[in-house]
Parts: structure tokens; sequence; C-alpha cells
């Protein structure tokens, strides 16, 4: 029974960073652990998170337009925002929590930080009874030579988190938060800040797009589907059916099952 297991037992060792680092060093981070978002703190106390989300919003804002990524600070983009849990509670809790956040914070009764759970860590233990097809989502599809500042604009105006790149029906790559904000943290870096518009405005999917795409058919047990994430550290997979995308399951929507 799930009841039997604590937050203790399942949750893992806390990634986070101060809010006077750079955002250069959260991405840093949170690529080299394979997390998002990663837990920020300040004179040992939790104040947030700041995810791979935050860190593109601001890189391409035109507010920070001619400000290199190395001169901005994780305050700038920590989302005060976050949900936290206490060691000896059930798991069954955690739940609701994931299903409106990605990841718990957990604290001891002095509420200092001693640990987290992730999606991941929630999936090793619980998996939800269904069938792919209803964990599918619908992501929007796009082409090849898409303008990136159109995609970043859709990322905020309308909640899109992933693309699926899409040239005559064929599936080409996939376009993430993760690859926009490694996109433009390495453009910044490499370009004179006289360029950086010209640069971003003339940057497409193509440029960025993550590949190959991980995918399974239609039909294939959830369960399956978890352990492929879990195998490659991957938070999305493609689903085609006769070799034509559907859509694609995440995490998330694995952990909205539940």
């Amino acid at each position: 029974m799930t009841t039997e297991l604590t937050i203790k037992d399942i949750m893992s060792k806390p990634v986070s960073i101060a809010k006077s680092a750079l955002i250069t060093e959260a991405l840093d981070r949170m690529l080299s652990e394979g997390i998002d978002p990663i837990i920020v703190t300040h004179q040992g106390k939790v104040v947030g998170t700041a995810s791979r989300r935050t860190i593109a919003e601001k890189i391409g804002s035109k507010k920070t337009g001619t400000i290199p990524p190395t001169q901005i600070h994780v305050a700038n983009v920590v989302k005060e925002d976050f949900t936290f849990a206490y060691p000896d509670q059930e798991i069954d809790i955690l739940i609701p929590l994931l299903q409106n956040y990605k990841i718990v914070v957990v604290l001891d009764t002095e509420h200092k930080l001693i640990g987290m759970v992730t999606m991941g860590d929630l999936l090793k233990v619980m998996r939800p009874d269904c069938h792919i097809e209803d964990v599918i989502e619908i992501a929007p599809r796009i082409t090849p030579e898409d303008r990136i500042v159109h995609l970043h604009r859709r990322m905020i105006d309308d909640s899109a988190t992933r693309f699926i790149v899409n040239d005559n029906g064929r599936v080409l790559g996939i376009v993430t938060e993760t690859d926009l904000a490694r996109a433009l943290v390495k453009l910044k870096e490499m370009v004179e800040v006289k360029h950086h518009d010209n640069r971003i405005r003339n940057l497409i999917t193509q440029d960025i797009m993550s590949t190959p795409v991980t995918s399974v058919v239609m039909g294939t047990p959830v369960s399956t589907v978890v352990d492929l994430m879990s195998e490659k550290n991957i938070s999305t997979v493609l689903v085609t059916q006769d070799e034509k995308p559907v859509g694609l399951v995440t995490r998330r929507s694995i952990i909205g099952a539940l």
C-alpha cells in the first residue's frame, strides 16, 4: 500500500541555488542535475524556485535585451509561489501537490530544507491505472522554419511548453522551454550585445530543436512509458499511430491521471 510509504522514503537530495547566483549557473545546475525547477534559497531559507521557463522568459524579454545572462541574477527569475511538505507525511498527499507544482520542497520541523520530491520521484512508486490515450497531450505543431521569437511569444501568451516540429507529416524534433533557454543563453554569451536583437529575430526552430525524438506507438502501456522516461531522464515522449504523430505524453499528464 502506498500509505505505508512516507515522503522521506522517496524524496531525493535537494538541488538548490542562492538567489544572488547568476541565471547561467542556475541553468547549468538544472541541466547537469536533470531537474526543473531548482530551489532558490536566501540566507539558508527557501524563498521560491527558478525554472527553465522563467529564465527563457527573462532572457527573451526586450527589457533585458542588452543585458548579458552573466549579469542577471536568480533573484530576477525566482517564483515565490512554491509548495512544501514534511518527511513523515504519507506520499498520497503528494499527488494533488505535484498536479499543481513541478516540485515539492521537503522541510523539517524547523523549516530547514532537507529534500525535494519531483514528478519522477513519485512515479517510481505510483503509476496510474489507465490507457495511454488518457494521458496524451495535444501539442502545437510548428515547422522547422518558424521563428523562435514567435515561439517565445506563444509560450508566454498561450502557456505552451512543448512544440512538435513537423515537416509534411514527418516529425523532425521537439522544442521545449529547455531548448529555448539554452539557445538564448548561448547566443547572448557568444554574440556582441549590439547584434543580439538581430540574431534572435533570425533564429529558427531547426536551430534549437531537440532530436532525435523518443517515441512510442499508441497502445504502449503507461508503465512502459514511465520506465522509458526514467531510463532516459526525459519528461516528454511522442506518441505515434501508423507512423504519424498523435500527441505527447509528459510526466505532468501522467501525474494528472493518478
